[in-house]
């Protein structure tokens, strides 16, 4: 039986047209600009998100990590949220690679607009670091997503103080499909933009960086520097390429089943779904009860259903292509056994 895995939308499989798309890639050497599938690539993300060029590279990290590098100099504060993936989940590479400082603004619950942004802006002082970078995403780790008022605000705001802004948009194509909007206008908030083809799009590796020409020019030098310079890699870009072609455009289908998780998962009386987190595919929920968080982990895991166990004392749950009802259900089944046992 395969595994039914809710951890991530980062666990999906490539799909076997993804698969013969690899396999009938056209391959040249990317650190020589001569793969034409590479190539193909990044001209078809960055006329999707409306910008002048991108870049493949291996990882969100990783694009997160190159824009912070490319906009900034060592010793600049940039601000971002305090609960954004690049402070939680990249293990302070920005400190490492860029030689940065945070400053935080409050995104734990609603996503603050500008006003609250703007007086965390150093002024110029010889005691200060300056503000190199703001740091913006959509959509968020906690499953929400940003109206596009509020991130426009932002830039306008960061544009009045010639501050560039950077959008970790891993999962910017839920977040268009939740505000249901076209990519564009949520990548225009933001003078560089990661996304992932990894996340849900079934691309085995890999993520996508855009921006202006000037900018893509020195981000690629900057990933020369940190190792992210690949050779033959058309036989990674081309699931990619299926991934935001044909992937994309059917994340809806996601969002609707994680609203059906929610759905079976409020039947207990145990369980309660936080609403409002509830935008895109994920779903996070508290569960009491008298156990271990690994004896469910570990009970579901028996009867091959991934989860991970709680961060803070929230569950999340995550669907994705791999991940329909069939499958939702025996999740459900298996949590309302290990309750029975």
């Amino acid at each position: 039986m395969k595994k039914r895995d809710f951890r991530s939308d980062t666990v999906t499989h490539p799909t076997p047209e993804m698969l013969q798309a690899a396999v009938n890639a056209q391959f040249g050497d990317d650190v020589y600009g001569d793969d034409p599938t590479v190539n193909h690539l990044e001209a078809v993300a960055a006329r999707m998100l409306g910008k002048e060029a991108a870049i493949f590279v291996p990882s969100g990290t990783f694009g997160n990590q190159l824009c912070i590098l490319t906009h900034t100099l060592r010793g600049d504060e940039i601000i971002l949220g305090r609960q954004c993936h690049i402070v939680v989940h990249e293990a302070g590479a920005a400190s490492v690679i860029a030689g940065v400082q945070f400053n935080f603004f409050d995104d734990s619950r609603d996503y603050p607009d500008y006003k609250a942004i703007e007086p965390l802006i150093r002024f110029d002082d010889i005691h200060f670091p300056r503000t190199g970078l703001i740091c913006v995403e959509n959509a968020r780790s906690n499953g929400k997503v940003v109206d596009l008022t509020t991130l426009r605000g932002i830039k306008a705001m960061a544009e009045k103080k010639a501050i560039p802004v950077h959008m970790d948009g891993a999962r910017i194509f839920n977040a268009a499909a939740a505000l249901k909007c076209d990519v564009k206008e949520i990548a225009d908030c933001a003078d560089s933009v990661m996304f992932c083809l990894s996340k849900g799009l079934c691309a085995p590796i890999g993520s996508m960086v855009v921006g202006t020409q000037a900018f893509i020019d020195k981000a690629r030098k900057n990933r020369k520097i940190m190792g992210g310079a690949m050779r033959q890699a058309g036989i990674i870009a081309a699931p990619g390429l299926v991934a935001i072609e044909k992937m994309t455009q059917r994340l809806t289908e996601d969002h609707e089943n994680a609203a059906y998780l929610a759905e079976r998962l409020e039947v207990f009386e145990s369980i309660a779904v936080i609403d409002e987190f509830r935008d895109i595919n994920m779903v996070f929920c508290t569960i009491e009860g008298d156990f271990e968080a690994f004896e469910l982990v570990d009970f579901l895991a028996g009867k091959d259903i991934l989860i991970n166990p709680p961060e803070a004392g929230i569950w999340r749950f995550v669907t994705h292509y791999w991940v329909g009802k069939p499958q939702i259900d025996a999740l459900v089944d298996g949590i309302r056994e290990f309750f029975s046992e």
